[in-house]
């Protein structure tokens, strides 16, 4: 028995892509002013906010294309679809953010041994406006997408919104080298900057890797789930067990359910749609239930401890 939310999905997908695209566009266009801006200014904190862009650039294209191919529909190859795309996405999206800050690091140490001239008065100029537009996104996504629940768009809004601090960083430094003289300041930003990206690079490659193994979804609670199915009258006892996201909002659930052997088909029926609106509340969506009674029971213990063989036949003990 299965339950899903289609129309919701499809909904939030669209609003989803739509607001991609308009990001995609505006920083795209603002990254190739910042770079110019960060290359005649000699600014590198200008420069790892540019890098930041093209990093925002990449994850809302990477993302944009998740949204399509995730929406394909699915075949005897694949039958989830292409929705697991969305998560390796994100993780192409966290790794990029982590390398690009690595580099910028790496380049800060360079400069405060040797530090360049800059032009101040340009790169304020440049980091204001950068400023802006990185509000003007930011604004866009938290009113046209899902940036909570979708893994990939939040990646993307992370992106935006530590671009922003980016801004903010060179304004700060383009001030201190007009005001006081200070150069070091420019690599000092930029390597703020950098460590700040570099945790939300983490963060967001952390929890793509934790949905592409399986791992228990962080709004689903195991224990209440059990208690759940294990408290619905006629049922003995559960094992089994498996839950996992099968994509950004869509968490899928499968169980051996022990019932009495007396039970009708009928009562079965009503059973099962019981449970599935019940667990629809705890954040699955996609329910598969095999009912059995106590002779054909495997195992008593709720988690699955199934072995696997060398030549990759599956055992219960």
């Amino acid at each position: 028995m299965e339950h899903n939310h289609n129309h919701d999905h499809s909904h939030t997908g669209s609003a989803n892509k739509k607001t991609l695209t308009i990001s995609l566009v505006i920083i795209t266009i603002y990254m190739a002013v910042e770079v110019i801006g960060g290359l005649l200014t000699n600014s590198l904190s200008l420069l790892a906010d540019a890098g930041h862009m093209l990093s925002d650039a990449i994850s809302l294209f990477i993302a944009l294309m998740a949204f399509t191919f995730s929406s394909k529909v699915a075949d005897y190859g694949k039958t989830y679809g292409y929705k697991r795309f969305e998560i390796l996405a994100a993780v192409i999206n966290g790794v990029t953010l982590i390398l690009i800050s690595a580099y910028i690091i790496y380049e800060a140490i360079e400069r405060f041994q040797k530090p360049p001239e800059i032009l101040s008065g340009g790169m304020l100029i440049v980091a204001v406006i950068g400023l802006a537009v990185n509000i003007l996104v930011a604004w866009i996504m938290m009113r046209g997408a899902d940036v909570k629940e979708n893994l990939n768009m939040r990646g993307a809004y992370l992106h935006v919104i530590s671009d922003m601090l980016g801004s903010v960083g060179a304004i700060i430094a383009a001030l201190l080298i007009m005001f006081f003289g200070w150069i070091w300041a420019d690599a000092l930003a930029s390597m703020i900057v950098s460590v700040l990206v570099l945790r939300s690079g983490y963060l967001v490659t952390k929890s793509a890797i934790h949905v592409l193994m399986e791992g228990t979804p962080d709004n689903v609670n195991i224990e209440n789930v059990t208690q759940k199915i294990v408290g619905t009258e006629e049922i003995i006892s559960i094992h089994d067990l498996h839950i996992w996201t099968i994509t950004s909002g869509l968490n899928a659930m499968t169980c051996h359910v022990v019932v009495n052997e007396k039970m009708t088909s009928e009562a079965r029926e009503i059973l099962l749609g019981k449970i599935e609106h019940d667990l629809l509340h705890l954040n699955i969506h996609h329910v598969t239930i095999q009912l059995e009674t106590t002779e054909h029971r495997h195992d008593t213990s709720v988690l699955c401890n199934t072995k696997t063989s060398p030549t990759g036949a599956h055992h219960h003990h």
